[in-house]
């Protein structure tokens, strides 16, 4: 097994930090847990962890990291150990970088991407409590998802990617998207846990970013996150409909920086011995959005 648990958190960077803040607190619905400097930590409602979404203000949008949690500090050194054999350049993240974390080591992955492993986060907890709760906490805002679920990244050498994910971090590959002659990877989705994916790559420009994913419960949640959105004039790229891939429903818009966000329901299980499903390039509108059954242009194209 994987001495990852799962995906921890990411780094966006945004234009303008309080207009961001009011949109992910106001409309995707996640609490406020701190601030330092020009960065701002929010976690969603059903996390125990400190954050799992930082927003840092900068002048240009994009994910500045993603960071996994891994089990405990000899998973981290075994695992340093084998990214280092891989050939990526590692540094270390000391303690009191970042608000109500450990150490870290971050690495740079063969697509450009800055990710991050690290043990030590303060527990805040929930509004449930963890003696005899309730499904949820009274005074949820806006879409209120239960979790940040996964990122899509974009980047050049998808198979060096998958290998690194694979080989090194003990991920397994839950889909891929092949050229129709199965020559050429062009897609990979891969999973830490037993979900549909925790992180995704399709072929695209390196180091690039192109959606957080937000997990909610089901269809009508993901019905009313679109009237949220169109009921606060949030750009929405693609209204409610089904993927191929992963199975999940969805519905795609933007945060005020131009950051790609979904709101993601359902998705299939994977165990560890989950064949990997198959995807040809010829089907791909059908793969990513299952009813009309061919991309829309800003897909494959707003990136940051």
């Amino acid at each position: 097994m994987s001495g990852i648990m799962r995906i921890g958190r990411l780094e966006l960077r945004v234009m303008d930090l309080e207009e961001s803040v009011n949109y992910y607190t106001d409309i995707i619905g996640l609490e406020e847990t701190g601030r330092d400097g020009d960065r701002v930590y929010l976690k969603a409602w059903d996390e125990y962890d400190h954050h799992s979404i930082i927003l840092q203000k900068s002048d240009s949008a994009g994910m500045d990291h993603m960071g996994f949690k891994v089990r405990d500090i000899y998973e981290l050194e075994k695992l340093e150990h084998r990214i280092e054999q891989f050939g990526c350049k590692l540094t270390r993240i000391p303690y009191g970088t970042r608000l109500a974390e450990g150490q870290a080591v971050r690495f740079e992955i063969p697509t450009g991407h800055q990710m991050e492993l690290y043990t030590e986060i303060e527990q805040v907890g929930t509004g449930t409590g963890i003696i005899n709760p309730h499904p949820w906490p009274d005074g949820l805002r806006g879409i209120a998802p239960h979790r940040l679920d996964h990122t899509l990244l974009t980047g050049d050498d998808i198979e060096a990617v998958t290998r690194f994910f694979t080989e090194v971090l003990d991920f397994h590959q839950t889909e891929k998207i092949v050229t129709v002659d199965g020559e050429v990877m062009i897609g990979s989705f891969l999973s830490a846990t037993n979900k549909a994916h925790d992180v995704a790559f399709v072929k695209g420009p390196d180091a690039k970013f192109h959606h957080a994913g937000f997990y909610v419960d089901n269809w009508y949640e993901v019905l009313k996150a679109a009237d949220i959105l169109t009921k606060n004039e949030v750009p929405v790229e693609v209204t409610p409909t089904r993927h191929g891939v992963t199975r999940g429903q969805t519905v795609y818009f933007f945060d005020p920086s131009g950051n790609r966000n979904e709101a993601f329901a359902s998705g299939y299980v994977s165990y560890s011995d989950f064949p990997t499903i198959t995807w040809t390039e010829d089907k791909i509108g059908t793969g990513i959005f299952y009813h009309r059954r061919e991309l829309v242009e800003s897909f494959s194209k707003a990136l940051t």
